[in-house]
């Protein structure tokens, strides 16, 4: 097979564009993780409700939290509390929730901003890689991530 073997250049372009749709899924993603946050927030200003909550636990993937609303009801949200960086079990925190929906709660005075660095720097550092990866990808493939279109023969 040569370099400019037409499987080999398949390949490539191959290669490339999966490189291209993973690059792109997780800037996707990225952006999706952010807008939720907006609109968990946005529900949470809606309905506002605060209260002051114990951290129960805290484990690498959630914060746990027990609060009591007015009505005298205790909860505890399955999926802990959002924004819980700097928590720690024992804590009283105070905590903004929506009153339709107690299970959704923020750490009082946090909002979604908080989650544009970790997201905006995993979108970056994802273009940093597959950026010159493409370029690569694409100069094995000839130039180009796209077939060349063959040309059909006029009938004379």
């Amino acid at each position: 097979m040569t370099p400019s073997d037409p499987r080999r250049q398949r390949a490539w372009r191959i290669g490339a564009w999966a490189v291209l749709g993973l690059a792109l899924l997780i800037t996707l993603e990225c952006a999706v993780l952010s807008a939720g946050a907006w609109v968990n927030d946005r529900d949470i200003a809606e309905n506002h409700g605060a209260a002051v909550a114990q951290v129960e636990q805290v484990t690498w993937d959630r914060t746990l939290i027990r609060f009591d609303t007015p009505d005298g009801e205790s909860h505890n949200p399955d999926l802990g509390v959002l924004y819980p960086e700097g928590l720690s079990q024992g804590q009283l925190v105070r905590v903004e929730y929506d009153t339709t929906e107690p299970d959704l709660v923020k750490v009082a005075g946090r909002t979604w901003v908080l989650t544009l660095l970790p997201t905006g720097t995993t979108a970056l550092f994802t273009w940093l890689v597959a950026g010159p990866l493409l370029w690569f990808l694409r100069r094995q493939a000839g130039g180009r991530i796209m077939p060349r279109r063959r040309r059909r023969q006029a009938a004379a």
